[in-house]
């Protein structure tokens, strides 16, 4: 049996597989980790290269997908129990993969996805308590299986990664989780990375953030190349 927190679907020779020309990167972390100011670098450093380039978010990165974000992120929309939260951002990722990713891929682009699947596994599978396992399947199911060729994971300690993210202000509804929920992401990322290291580059994001884009370009044109 697989174990819940070291899962990854590089395990299973069945799955992983990605369409068209294109190349999937995907980027992963707590929050506060600055995934979003590194993908705009990367994005920038790529077209300049001659890539053509598509930045894409989740939950998102559809009009569907950005509905049902303010369902899951936005304050206010009633409560959502850990099993539709989870059951909502893999329908955002079944638009996302099908509607966006794939066709994007097939016409040869890099996709660089601000979170994917190792989110969903960090945040649902261990922070709700919903095992690991059963997100990941979850996800495989509704995306056809479609996986990053790899993943930048931008690791930060817990408390430096919380203090960023409370100095953007107000949190939404995921950042406002208590630290032990947080404590469990931190590790499952870790424990993910660890278990594929040939499709993660962990990246230490308390360096400062050009240190991080120039580690992010480095690995990024590695696989690219």
């Amino acid at each position: 049996m697989r174990h819940a927190l070291n899962y990854t679907p590089e395990i299973d020779a069945t799955v992983g597989q990605n369409t068209g020309s294109g190349f999937f990167i995907a980027f992963e972390g707590g929050d506060g980790s600055g995934k979003t100011t590194q993908i705009k670098l990367l994005a920038q450093a790529l077209t300049a290269r001659g890539f053509n380039v598509l930045v894409t978010r989740e939950p998102g990165g559809t009009d569907i997908g950005e509905k049902l974000r303010a369902l899951v992120l936005e304050h206010g929309q009633g409560e959502v129990d850990p099993h539709t939260e989870a059951l909502i951002f893999a329908a955002s990722r079944a638009a996302h993969a099908h509607q966006k990713i794939r066709p994007a891929l097939a016409e040869g682009k890099v996709v660089l996805c601000d979170r994917y699947i190792d989110s969903s596994a960090a945040y649902q599978g261990a922070g709700r308590g919903l095992g690991v396992e059963n997100i990941v399947d979850l996800s495989l199911w509704a995306t056809s299986n479609l996986l990053p060729h790899t993943t930048v994971l931008l690791d930060v300690p817990l408390g430096e990664g919380r203090e960023r993210a409370g100095a953007r202000g107000q949190a939404d509804r995921m950042e406002s989780a208590d630290d032990s929920f947080y404590a469990a992401l931190h590790e499952t990322f870790r424990a993910r990375a660890a278990a594929a290291p040939a499709r993660y580059a962990v990246i230490d994001g308390a360096q400062s953030v050009q240190e991080v884009h120039r580690d992010v370009l480095a690995a990024a044109l590695k696989v690219l190349s």
